[in-house]
């Protein structure tokens, strides 16, 4: 994950997620992609956290189809509608929130992801 990291986002280390969108309709809109989802980052971040490892990498996969559908987080508004959109699919699927304020939720992560660049393609 850190060469995939580094090789289309520039930055040297491990990160938690990476997507990829691979082909695209005629309005733009992603019809194909790839989300690579780190593991051995999951358990790190789940350990340190005390949740469970798979509930970790369902949030990295959620965010990475969320990139997929348009969503982004690189602005302080963007990255609050996309976390706000996770605890819903998430609290939908009977697993509650992760980034709702404290009182409001059960569980943490606070995990960082990114998004490759549009276009970048994995080898």
């Amino acid at each position: 994950m850190s060469g995939l990291h580094e090789q289309f986002m520039g930055i040297p280390s491990p990160t938690d997620v990476l997507t990829f969108p691979l082909d695209a309709d005629a309005a733009g809109n992603i019809t194909a992609g790839e989300i690579y989802v780190c593991v051995p980052e999951a358990r790190r971040r789940a350990k340190s956290r005390g949740i469970d490892p798979k509930r970790e990498v369902l949030l990295y996969a959620l965010h990475g189809m969320l990139h997929l559908l348009g969503y982004d987080d690189r602005t302080r508004g963007d990255y609050r509608i996309m976390h706000r959109t996770e605890d819903l699919i998430l609290t939908e699927l009977g697993l509650g929130p992760v980034f709702a304020p404290p009182a409001r939720r059960k569980h943490s992560t606070g995990a960082t992801r990114m998004t490759a660049k549009k276009g970048a393609k994995p080898r």
